[in-house]
């Protein structure tokens, strides 16, 4: 008994050690590193970082890819174990287009249908690399409520984090990168672009010649939203796109009263936003709101859902091809015992004409 537990053993070491080291499947890899090549961003002024990453699961022709964020995460915050963002991860907003503000960026897979948003594609290899921009030391986010809450790179661990795109959830490309912050201009040298700040200086002094007049109050831009009406259908993806809001500012999109939402979205420069939000199948047709919070404005549009379209379940012609198959087989069968009587019956009159 010894002698076999002692060759089962050193089969097992061989076996081992004849396993080829690449076939477990390793973690993606990300490096983040500033100008300086360094994973730290500065606390005042915005950071440009490029982000490569590495070991990713590419899918040839795959919908989606990954998103590519910064901001904050906690335990458990893994899509793929059920985390949520506004709840289990926090991130800057921004648009999911390619010309966005850098704030998140969209890589593609190769091949893939939505690779004309993506800021860039992923290798065959898993390889990909974008450049990513911090805005300093704290940004707004929204909590899953749709409230603004404020998170504080200097009081909680803050990094990239990539997780899959497009709704599709993949374990295998989630990933969270921690940076360091702080002061990269400690020597006085600050960066080319300053912080935009409002100010209330004219652009040019009056001269004592010349009164000063007051001048004339800039017209606002009104606050307007809308929707894609073509493509309100129950179980659609509604676009909406809004504009006349506050630059900077982030706003979430809300369904009637929380039967659907999305966000948070970032207001650009032009205090326009565009974006997506799902209308869930079971909605109930006719007159609905959409509403976007967020902002000092809060603009909403009411407008028409219809039903979805109904759907013609595979079942049913899989059924009757079964009850005519069934009403063929009966009749075969039929037919073939009534065959089987009138041979019977042939044989019983031949056998008798036979003895007369």
């Amino acid at each position: 008994m010894r002698t076999l537990l002692r060759a089962a053993a050193a089969a097992a070491v061989t076996a081992a050690l004849l396993v080829p080291a690449g076939t477990a499947s390793a973690a993606p890899q990300v490096d983040v590193a500033n100008a300086s090549g360094d994973a730290v961003v500065d606390p005042t002024y915005a950071t440009t970082v490029t982000v490569r990453g590495r070991g990713f699961q590419s899918v040839q022709g795959g919908h989606g890819g990954i998103y590519v964020f910064f901001g904050t995460v906690r335990s458990g915050w893994r899509p793929s174990q059920g985390g949520q963002t506004g709840s289990d991860y926090f991130y800057v907003p921004d648009s999911e287009s390619a010309d966005n503000q850098g704030y998140q960026r969209y890589i593609a897979f190769p091949g893939s249908d939505t690779a004309g948003s993506a800021a860039g594609t992923m290798a065959a290899d898993g390889s990909w690399s974008t450049t990513l921009v911090v805005p300093g030391a704290t940004f707004q986010a929204l909590d899953r409520a749709g409230k603004a809450t404020t998170i504080d790179c200097r009081r909680v661990t803050c990094g990239v984090i990539t997780v899959g795109a497009h709704g599709v959830v993949n374990a295998r490309n989630e990933s969270f990168t921690p940076v360091r912050v702080d002061d990269l201009y400690a020597d006085g040298e600050e960066p080319s672009t300053d912080p935009v700040e409002p100010t209330s200086e004219p652009t040019s002094e009056p001269t004592d010649d010349e009164p000063t007049k007051p001048g004339k109050p800039a017209t606002p831009t009104p606050v307007t939203l809308d929707v894609d009406r073509a493509s309100a259908t129950a179980g659609n993806v509604l676009a909406f796109a809004a504009s006349g809001l506050t630059p900077g500012s982030q706003v979430s999109a809300i369904l009637d009263d929380g039967a659907a939402g999305a966000g948070p979205f970032l207001v650009g420069a032009d205090g326009a936003v565009s974006g997506v939000v799902t209308i869930p199948a079971d909605t109930e047709p006719g007159t609905h709101e959409l509403r976007l919070f967020g902002g000092l404005d809060a603009p909403s549009v009411s407008f028409a859902i219809t039903a979805a379209p109904p759907t013609v379940s595979a079942a049913e012609p899989v059924s009757e091809e079964s009850d005519t198959d069934r009403a063929g087989v009966l009749f075969a069968a039929g037919s073939a015992v009534v065959l089987l009587l009138v041979l019977v019956r042939l044989f019983v009159v031949r056998r008798r004409s036979h003895r007369g």
